[in-house]
């Protein structure tokens, strides 16, 4: 089966015949027929995650179909169409499985730096440094709980959307930061993620709903999604004048950085409502908060974080897609490109440079 494997930080990925080890219990060999390519991918194989060793395997939107399942596997049978998420289940059984909060669950922790399932040509195990999935891949073995059922008739392609990309915007503002009809919305960087924060906030009710971003063409593409405004922050003289004069000398009540980096969490914290709320999706290695000042946060503001949308993923995707084909929800339209594996470099670049919102490695 073929695989790609990135041998050094920052260099282009090689595609690779290796083998796959048997299914053990409590995991499901998937056949991939789509995995959607995220941000911290990139992240991850230019070593901006942290310490992680080399070599590194990625991709962990998948979307695949159940080809052989381990002893003790009881949620799916070999046919069943997937999504898989590092988001898992979670246990059932613990006090923040039964409150509702099951992304929350201990064993249902996103595990890091765990054995890959893949031994190379040469005899070597690389490790997966972005979680217990490996997308890029024709073949990849998954703890059962990170599987979530779909319906058959569910395109592959826009399905693999829906295991990170998709939850972490929109969970972020049902969940998050709990959006109300007619609360002003700010989301500052116009990604997979931050449309679909725009999405959630345009299913809330919430208005206005501002997308900031450096793109032109991805904040035309905000306004299909929901957006009401749109600030070029490179291009406006005075951004968070601009924010101010929308929201009617007010301020946004909520702020979304989808985006790494501290200056773009610093403007988006100057652009909030006094007793505003910034939610923190995006991040990057070694960002310490040092530009905030203590007294903004006496003054009421505040500012939580957000790891996939805190999602409770047997519930939210399906109800997604159940809006997806209704009509109500947009995910054909996040879809840029689809490429093979083969091209997975030239894929990765162009949502790099921004040229794409979602590309899409399909098999």
């Amino acid at each position: 089966m073929k695989l790609a494997v990135w041998y050094e930080f920052g260099k282009p990925a090689v595609i690779e015949d290796v083998n796959i080890d048997p299914v053990s219990p409590g995991k499901v060999k998937l056949k991939i027929m789509a995995t959607a390519i995220c941000g911290s991918d990139i992240h991850s194989v230019k070593g901006e995650h942290g310490e992680c060793p080399l070599p590194v395997l990625a991709g962990h939107e998948i979307a695949a179909v159940v080809e052989e399942v381990g002893e003790g596997v009881t949620y799916v049978k070999p046919g069943d169409h997937v999504v898989a998420s590092l988001v898992k289940a979670g246990c059932g059984q613990c006090h923040y499985c039964i409150t509702g909060r099951p992304h929350l669950c201990p064993k249902g922790k996103q595990e890091f730096k765990l054995p890959s399932c893949y031994t190379l040509k040469d005899g070597t195990r690389p490790t997966a440094t972005g979680g217990p999935l490996v997308g890029f891949a024709e073949y990849t073995l998954a703890p059962e709980e990170c599987l979530i059922k779909i319906p058959e008739d569910m395109p592959f392609d826009v399905a693999s959307l829906l295991g990170c990309g998709v939850i972490s915007g929109f969970g972020a503002v049902l969940y998050a930061a709990e959006v109300k009809p007619f609360e002003s919305v700010l989301v500052m960087g116009t990604g997979g993620v931050g449309l679909n924060a725009i999405q959630g906030a345009r299913f809330v009710g919430a208005h206005p709903i501002i997308a900031v971003d450096t793109v032109d063409s991805k904040l035309e593409a905000a306004y299909d999604f929901g957006a009401t405004h749109t600030i070029n922050i490179k291009k406006e003289a005075d951004p968070i004048a601009k924010v101010m004069e929308i929201t009617e000398g007010e301020g946004a009540d909520y702020a979304f950085v989808t985006v790494a980096g501290i200056e773009p969490k610093r403007q988006a914290f100057s652009m909030l409502a006094r007793n505003g709320k910034q939610v923190v999706i995006g991040h990057g290695v070694g960002e310490m908060l040092s530009d905030f000042d203590v007294v903004e946060f006496v003054g009421g503001k505040t500012m939580t974080g957000s790891a996939m949308g805190r999602a409770r993923t047997r519930v939210d995707i399906p109800n997604i897609i159940k809006l997806y084909k209704a009509g109500r929800y947009k995910l054909d339209e996040l879809i840029s490109h689809r490429y093979p594996l083969e091209k997975i470099n030239e894929a990765m670049e162009e949502v790099e440079n921004g040229g794409a919102l979602r590309n899409v490695i399909v098999f």
